[in-house]
């Protein structure tokens, strides 16, 4: 598939590592943000990751070859010439429509664009633009660059060149496309995921477990790298929370309604690794304590 530049909106962890990823198999980047200050934080995480593959050498070009292919913007017009742009903001439909309205008088009538949405129905964050038969998500899961697997999602008017387009795309940069054939609010992965990991975090709720020990078990039972709170720690709690929230409000479904564990400790500020505190507690440096 031949891709020469993509535009991604929103430069925090998901769509700096979708930047990474891109730029490494050889595609011009234009990763854009309102805020220059987390673009440049977006910058240092991209050209340490980077730097970490390129050492242990499972990289074949210079780390300044792939750096100089992402464009840092605050200004969406650096995305005009981009083929696909992958909005990657804040998990709020508000948030994602104000992004796809300002879109609209920049990119082209044909231009496919994606939500890397974990949660929110693609019908419903196509509704607000004029085109929504190019409108597709591409769920990546986070870290990016480490794991494989990115769901396409087709919405109610998304177009059979779309759908298409985006597993393309996906097999482009080297990951695996997971189609979802039919729009559902937290797709295939998370549905999946996020009982079990309300079910984790009703354990520790009710004193069953530690956190330490369900993760220790997961990761030796069920062959994961990392364990559920390890992982809700990355993502960060508030991010986990609105997500379970939208599948919730979408399916008015127990299953899907957070534990108020992981409520109080959104409510305290305990967010996980960035935060220095959530399931686990950290060192500024980000590492467990």
């Amino acid at each position: 598939m031949d891709i020469n530049k993509i535009g991604i909106v929103g430069a925090g962890a998901m769509g700096s590592g979708i930047a990474q990823v891109c730029a490494t198999n050889g595609i011009s980047v234009a990763l854009c943000d309102l805020s220059q200050e987390i673009l440049d934080h977006a910058m240092e995480q991209i050209h340490w990751s980077v730097s970490k593959l390129f050492n242990k050498g499972k990289l074949t070009e210079n780390i300044d070859t792939i750096m100089n292919r992402i464009v840092f913007s605050v200004d969406y017009n650096a995305v005009t010439n981009a083929e696909l742009i992958i909005e990657a903001v804040f998990e709020a439909i508000e948030v994602k429509h104000q992004v796809l309205q300002s879109l609209e008088g920049i990119i082209r009538e044909d231009t496919i664009v994606a939500s890397n949405t974990s949660a929110i129905p693609i019908t419903e964050i196509a509704a607000v633009t004029r085109y929504p038969e190019n409108v597709i998500g591409l769920h990546f899961f986070n870290p990016v660059p480490m794991l494989k697997a990115v769901e396409v999602i087709r919405g109610i008017s998304t177009s059979d060149r779309a759908f298409q387009y985006g597993a393309d795309f996906v097999r482009r940069i080297g990951k695996e496309p997971i189609m979802v054939n039919r729009d559902l609010a937290g797709f295939i992965l998370n549905r999946i995921n996020m009982v079990s990991n309300i079910e984790a975090m009703r354990l520790v709720e009710q004193g069953v477990a530690t956190p330490e020990d369900i993760d220790r078990g997961v990761r030796l039972a069920f062959g994961r790298k990392m364990g559920i709170f390890e992982t809700g720690d990355l993502v960060g709690l508030e991010v986990s929370l609105m997500a379970y929230d939208n599948v919730y409000r979408e399916e008015n479904d127990l299953r899907f309604y957070a534990p108020a564990i992981l409520r109080r400790k959104v409510r305290a500020g305990h967010l996980g690794r960035k935060a220095g505190k959530g399931w686990y507690q950290y060192d500024p440096d980000g590492n467990r304590k």
